[in-house]
């Protein structure tokens, strides 16, 4: 998304066609707040203070007081310093200097660095982002106020396949039967605090989302992006519009079945189908590799043609690239497919030593998978057992399988390299015992 180009601070675009979906006009007013705010100043200390605490650097100035600080600080809009309190020894204070007046807060560290609720990585990334919402509230209090009285949400797309859904509803003759779908529940969207990377507009209200993390929520349903302040005013059972989704991969799986009306993404049924058709018995099944090359063609026709996309032998008579399609599919979610809510409770459940306890353990923490999800991985685990059935063929058993998959459809909630090396064991058994037992745990 980009910014308007001018300052337009009102209104939206919207098409007088409803079929004809028009894009609206991002409000640019705080994202140019949020450029004009003033950036970090670190005041280094000039000598080796003793008893430092190794995650704070040279901005750190041991045990000063307040007026201290504040004579450092030299009445530089964006300076700071880290401290150590006199009164309470052990404890910090980041000093910042902004609106002419030294601010003082109490400084935390769990592993990242935090005086609210945010956790950074760096005491930069902290103070940038604390300059930009000190800079942009104080200018534009009473504008952020009044964000949600002018909202876009019911011209942006969002909106417009809930009210068709509504309508059926309510024509719908009494006598014809309600169909009764797992997948298409009606539900609670579940809004999540979500960093974006880059600069990102608010799809309730059309106005930047400021800071340099959290800057708002994302529903894990449909993927809406909102102000957490507007996040209230927005409908529950949120519905995605089609027009909205432009790729395949890369999105929301929730998102992508609901916005189609289909139980699983489509792409998981054509190359489970094409690999069923002809490649059962192919040796290494799943674990020898296409070329990286044609694995990316696949991507594009599904991202181009989408369930019109030609996979076929006579297009890609090697059926590790279509196997590799797959995979790259489940890599590229942005939830996985055993989400990140659940993924602790999946590892907890693969330490369990007892087998029909661990057994019961999964089959509980499966029942917490949202329905798309739930239904995506029983379609996927049924093709696998198919998988090991031609074991003397294709030399793939339920635990090569989980190799390969673990990591593809469950990735830990932190990017940490060293739980993703610690916690491969129990993905690889997690998805093993998931192929096993698929026709007793789902």
């Amino acid at each position: 998304m980009a910014a308007s180009s001018n300052s337009s601070l009102s209104g939206s675009s919207v098409s007088s066609d409803a079929e004809e979906y028009q894009p609206p006009i991002w409000k640019s007013y705080l994202y140019q707040l949020q450029q004009e705010a003033p950036r970090p100043k670190r005041i280094i200390c000039p000598r080796e203070v003793e008893n430092r605490p190794k995650y704070y650097g040279r901005e750190f100035h041991g045990i000063i007081s307040r007026e201290q600080a504040d004579e450092l600080l030299g009445g530089v809009e964006g300076a700071y310093i880290l401290r150590e309190s006199q009164r309470q020894p052990g404890c910090y204070t980041l000093a910042l200097r902004f609106g002419n007046q030294t601010l003082n807060y109490r400084l935390f560290h769990d592993g990242k660095h935090f005086v609210g609720e945010k956790r950074f990585e760096s005491i930069h990334d902290l103070v940038t982002d604390g300059l930009i919402t000190l800079y942009i509230e104080t200018k534009a209090a009473e504008y952020i106020s009044k964000m949600t009285t002018n909202p876009i949400y019911e011209h942006i797309g969002y909106a417009t396949l809930l009210r068709e859904k509504v309508s059926r509803r309510l024509s719908r003759s009494k006598n014809e039967p309600r169909k009764t779908n797992v997948t298409h529940e009606e539900h609670t969207a579940v809004e999540k605090v979500h960093t974006f990377r880059g600069p990102h507009w608010c799809e309730y209200c059309a106005n930047f989302m400021w800071g340099l993390i959290a800057q708002g929520v994302r529903c894990s349903d449909c993927g809406l992006n909102v102000h957490k302040q507007c996040s209230k005013h927005v409908p529950n059972d949120c519905q995605p519009d089609l027009k909205r989704i432009k790729k395949v991969y890369c999105c929301d799986l929730t998102t992508l079945v609901k916005a189609h009306n289909t139980q699983r993404p489509m792409v998981v049924d054509i190359c489970i189908r094409e690999i069923e058709a002809r490649g059962l018995k192919s040796e290494g099944l799943y674990r020898v590799s296409g070329f990286t090359e044609h694995i990316e063609d696949v991507k594009m026709a599904f991202d181009r043609d989408g369930e019109k996309a030609d996979i076929s032998a006579n297009v890609y008579p090697d059926i590790n690239i279509i196997t590799g399609a797959l995979k790259l599919y489940f890599r590229d979610l942005p939830i996985p497919v055993i989400t990140y809510d659940t993924y602790s409770k999946f590892i907890d459940a693969a330490k369990i030593s007892n087998a029909d306890e661990r057994l019961e353990a999964v089959h509980e923490v499966l029942m917490l998978l949202p329905p798309a999800h739930y239904e995506t991985l029983r379609y996927l685990m049924i093709h696998l057992k198919k998988v090991t059935m031609n074991e003397k063929d294709n030399f793939m058993n339920a635990e090569n399988l989980g190799i390969v998959f673990g990591p593809t459809l469950m990735r830990p909630p932190e990017d940490s390299t060293l739980t993703t090396l610690h916690d491969m064991r129990y993905q690889k058994l997690i998805v093993q015992i998931l192929i096993e037992n698929e026709d007793v745990l789902f």
